[in-house]
């Protein structure tokens, strides 16, 4: 990145709205790698808010009308369907320069919500592809972007002094810049991030309906069970608006995977081990893509 940066114009205070695992994470680091000068916090929760005062993630905890009143970017990390109303809020409080991006899992409804609005270039949609099955500034962590990606959904409509703005950002967090529009990274994210989710839970329930009855199936828990479940541990509050929000897509995605899942069944039930084999071996040609 060119050392004549955008950010050498800011004051680099950053507003960080919503202190759980990515805004929290993201605080750490932009902080930690000279990025911001200052980090100011929004939480509702006031134990949260004083978690992450003890912590260290931000400088300040503020209301969220001083944050948006002083902050020359505005990372709005919080669950999608509160994302949606106040993006345009944002927007409609700011000041000639002030830029906001959020880091939501959906980008369809969001960018919806802005694209009319007199200062939607202040805006850049972003969505960083990391994060762990744990929630709260207790989860936050340094280094959780290092190498991934980060999508930027409907780049263009951004200014380019903003959009260089936050890709410098990201590229303090050591990621990759990947551009789209919002409908491809809805349909995107529900192949690869929302059904791992939704099998995750389905499995863990599984699991739980067994265990009533048999009360050492957790005791035979093996690593692969234990990685394959890991997403079930992933806040409610975060995730029904994401299912929410790309409902078409999810819906279709789930279908597919019911039917991959029939295919299985179908084959155990009539003891066709070709069948089988065929399934396995087809599934297995993933390596060439996840090495």
């Amino acid at each position: 990145m060119c050392k004549e940066s955008v950010m050498s114009e800011l004051t680099k205070t950053v507003g960080v709205i919503g202190l759980g695992l990515i805004g929290g994470s993201m605080a750490i680091d932009l902080k930690r790698r000279g990025y911001a000068q200052t980090v100011l916090g929004v939480e509702q929760d006031s134990v949260a808010a004083e978690a992450a005062r003890t912590i260290g993630l931000v400088d300040e905890t503020v209301s969220y009308e001083d944050c948006i009143r002083r902050a020359d970017i505005v990372v709005v990390a919080v669950p999608v369907s509160s994302a949606v109303n106040l993006l345009p809020d944002i927007l409609d409080r700011f000041t000639d320069g002030q830029i906001v991006i959020d880091v939501c899992s959906t980008k369809g409804r969001i960018c919806h919500a802005t694209q009319y609005h007199p200062r939607r270039g202040q805006y850049v949609s972003t969505h960083p592809m990391a994060g762990t099955e744990y929630s709260g500034p207790w989860a936050a962590q340094p280094g959780l972007f290092d190498g991934r990606a980060c999508i930027f959904a409907d780049s263009e409509k951004s200014s380019p002094r903003a959009l260089k703005a936050v890709e410098e950002l990201y590229d303090v967090l050591h990621m990759r810049p990947i551009y789209m529009n919002a409908d491809q990274h809805d349909v995107h994210t529900a192949y690869v991030s929302h059904i791992s989710h939704i099998t995750s839970f389905a499995l863990a329930l599984t699991v739980l309906d067994k265990e009533k009855d048999e009360k050492h199936i957790f005791d035979l828990a093996s690593g692969g069970f234990s990685s394959t479940v890991r997403l079930a541990k992933s806040s409610a509050d975060m995730w029904v608006p994401i299912l929410s929000q790309n409902h078409d897509n999810v819906l279709r995605v789930m279908d597919t995977y019911i039917g991959k899942m029939q295919a299985f069944r179908d084959a155990v039930a009539g003891y066709d081990e070709e069948k089988i084999r065929e399934l396995i071996r087809e599934a297995n040609k993933i390596k060439k893509i996840l090495r």
